[in-house]
């Protein structure tokens, strides 16, 4: 009879190329493959150690002097909405909400189309066509879902969903950039904590919060944030405290980092 031993996951680093959150800084990740039996496992463990999916791809960043960016998710149980979203939630309350597989749409593509040229007409995005759209929905080898918002027949907001062991992650958000009223950006992720709620699960994913980067700075108005960052979830305390200086030996070298990442197996 023959056994065959798991394979462990291979890390490799990008390139360094410009960083998207703060302008004149170079940006390196961290990845690895997630495919075969234990993609699921891995991408619950990996979450939680601070690590993102894109496709087939779990990463982190790795950049050789900046630690900024830090991954940030909501604990359910310590949210509660501000006066402000609470004024979101009931704008947005006529919106319906629909849960389907992963299946990329005409409808869809049109509004990320319109979501990148409306708030993002220069980012790394900006050039997707639609076969690379339906990639990044469809090339999942895990549990996710689409979470279509439509206003009567109108779809208003989209959000690719992977569903965790404790939580919901939120992979990719659009939405009406002529709705500003709505504050969709914000709605979406409220109602994921609703729903994250419905399911029992503790925590809400939300990507990476990045002190001094504009963009992110709403991530950190939702209270119960937490973020990752020296290898542990600490609550989001004062966002000012944080700074993003660059530092040549603020990132621990490659092998360290790696020989410190917990698998789903018991092995690092």
């Amino acid at each position: 009879m023959r056994h065959t031993l798991p394979i462990a996951p291979q890390f490799y680093v990008t390139a360094p190329q410009p960083c998207p959150y703060l302008e004149g800084r170079m940006e390196r990740k961290l990845f690895t493959a997630l495919q075969g039996d234990t993609a699921t496992k891995l991408n619950d463990s990996l979450s939680k150690q601070g690590f993102r999916r894109s496709q087939n791809v779990l990463y982190r960043p790795s950049c050789a002097e900046c630690t900024a960016c830090m991954s940030a998710r909501i604990d359910v149980s310590k949210f509660s909405p501000s006066r402000s979203q609470r004024r979101v939630s009931k704008r947005a309350a006529h919106l319906s909400r629909r849960a389907t597989s992963p299946w990329a749409t005409e409808e869809q593509y049109n509004l990320f189309r319109e979501y990148l040229d409306g708030r993002h007409a220069t980012g790394g995005m900006a050039d997707m066509d639609m076969f690379e759209f339906a990639a990044m929905v469809e090339e999942t080898p895990i549990r996710s879902r689409l979470i279509e918002y439509s206003e009567g027949d109108d779809l208003s907001a989209v959000c690719l969903t992977d569903i965790l062991d404790d939580g919901l992650s939120m992979v990719y958000s659009f939405f009406d950039p002529e709705l500003d009223r709505l504050s969709l950006g914000t709605y979406v992720i409220l109602d994921h904590i609703d729903i994250a709620r419905e399911l029992g699960l503790p925590y809400v994913y939300l990507g990476y919060w990045v002190p001094g980067s504009a963009k992110m700075g709403y991530k950190a108005k939702f209270k119960g944030i937490e973020v990752y960052r020296d290898g542990i979830w600490n609550p989001l305390t004062d966002p000012d405290a944080y700074n993003a200086d660059l530092h040549p030996l603020s990132t621990d070298p490659i092998a360290e980092q790696v020989a410190r990442i917990d698998l789903p197996d018991g092995r690092n």
